[in-house]
């Protein structure tokens, strides 16, 4: 059975509407997106461990 993957982000991507923040809000913004990517990244270690140990029964 195919599983559905998560999205991959790329940190090399940045919004272009971005820059029309002011450096305090960009900065949170990016700070934001590495955060999103680190979590994204947690969820697929979490998933494939998980798949690993359902095929180990």
């Amino acid at each position: 059975m195919p599983t559905a993957s998560l999205p991959q982000l790329s940190s090399d991507r940045v919004n272009p509407s971005v820059s029309a923040y002011n450096p305090d809000q960009q900065l949170k913004y990016l700070h934001l997106q590495a955060e999103v990517e680190v979590l994204i990244q947690q969820l697929q270690t979490l998933k494939l461990r998980q798949e690993v140990g359902c095929h180990r029964d």
